[in-house]
């Protein structure tokens, strides 16, 4: 059970042991102790001055921001903790929303937040969360690229983003993602649940993930093509609800951790009409399923979903549905109190390094809270740099 001060030390050995150099590992354990200890805002000077008692920031900064190591075998095996401590059933793909006031941070810029559902100055991220019932935990990113700065080349220069990286849509980042993992990291696959309800392009991202071979709960919109007649005519998921007879289909109650329980119809795609074409992209010649959640007046559409896991109990459908919220709330906790959002530096390096040691911070107190039942490896500042201290 982890209970002591050293357990982080161990925890940290371990997750940064790919990195080549022992001040590199000793300023990890420092940053990660930072976001786990240091109340309030976790700033770079905050974190030093808590844990060292001496003005060190320089040199914590330069490590998050400009030190060489590679955050992907980091993540490799903060992947591995959660997934033997956690035994995930699902890989959950969210937003992350980092709010900026000025232009210089990387990737800054005037965008659309699809999970605020506005416009704000801000930092986008896509992140794979492992959840389970148990909890949800971080184990991939991608920093999305606001296409102004594909050609804002002060800036780029400045944020020293690599010439290779450029706008893309958030479903070719999601497919790099999971290739990494799948391919890279030889991770064994889980369900994918993604929200694709704001999309214009659900058909290419359902595309890609059955050319993948992957299980997947997407999110679709009422107008989202499912279906393409022999006459030619496309079917969307409203259409395809009314043809199959809408709210009048059998349901059943499912409670997904809200305060009150869910009514789901779901309708089988006939196999004969399951392909469908749009703008070249077609769908493999299969049938899948339409999972609806059904509002408080009748004939009302909460929320629409595709899916292609097969099993003989339609609960477990409802189960992936019901990690959503579970992993809404682990990124909440990233941003409350494992220092997400108070990332300082402007860079493109430092903002793969800060997020990853967010996970690691993360990952280390969910297993604190899976293995102990509560918060672990919270010290008094004193002991802290006591410990940190001896290191240099």
């Amino acid at each position: 059970m982890l209970t002591s001060n050293d357990d982080l030390s161990r925890f940290c050995a371990s997750i940064f042991a790919s990195m080549p150099r022992l001040d590199q590992r000793r300023w990890g354990e420092v940053y990660v102790r930072g976001l786990v200890e240091v109340p309030g805002r976790k700033s770079v000077r905050r974190i030093s001055e808590s844990l060292l008692g001496r003005r060190a920031d320089q040199s914590l900064q330069q490590f998050v921001n400009q030190s060489s190591w590679d955050w992907q075998p980091v993540r490799e095996r903060i992947a591995q903790e959660v997934s033997a401590a956690l035994t995930p059933r699902a890989w959950v793909v969210e937003e992350a929303v980092l709010p900026k006031s000025g232009r210089s941070s990387v990737g800054v810029d005037q965008q659309f937040s699809q999970t605020l559902g506005r416009v704000l100055s801000c930092q986008l991220g896509l992140v794979v969360m492992a959840a389970g019932p148990a909890g949800a935990a971080p184990v991939n990113w991608r920093l999305l690229l606001p296409r102004s700065w594909d050609t804002d080349h002060d800036r780029r220069s400045r944020s020293r983003v690599p010439c290779h990286e450029r706008y893309r849509s958030r479903w070719h980042h999601l497919f790099d993602v999971l290739d990494e993992m799948t391919v890279g990291w030889r991770a064994k696959p889980l369900p994918v649940v993604v929200d694709a309800s704001h999309s214009t392009s659900a058909v290419s991202l359902i595309r890609g993930l059955d050319s993948r071979g992957l299980r997947y709960v997407v999110r679709v919109g009422c107008s989202t093509p499912v279906a393409r007649l022999a006459s030619g005519e496309v079917v969307t998921v409203g259409e395809g609800l009314s043809r199959a007879g809408g709210s009048r289909g059998p349901a059943q109650h499912w409670r997904d951790g809200r305060a009150r329980g869910s009514r789901y119809s779901t309708v089988v795609l006939p196999a004969s009409v399951a392909s469908c074409g749009v703008r070249g992209v077609s769908f493999p010649h299969r049938a899948r399923k339409l999972v609806v959640e059904w509002g408080a007046e009748p004939s009302t559409i909460e929320s629409a979903w595709i899916t292609n896991v097969e099993s003989l109990r339609s609960s477990d459908v409802f189960e992936l549905l019901a990690l959503r919220p579970q992993a809404s709330r682990g990124l909440q906790r990233l941003g409350e109190q494992s220092g997400l959002s108070h990332f300082e530096g402007r860079s493109f390096r430092g903002w793969h390094h800060h997020v990853t040691l967010v996970s690691a911070a993360h990952t280390y107190e969910m297993l604190g809270r899976l293995r102990g039942g509560g918060d672990v490896g919270v010290v008094s500042s004193r002991a802290a740099a006591n410990q940190v201290e001896s290191l240099w």
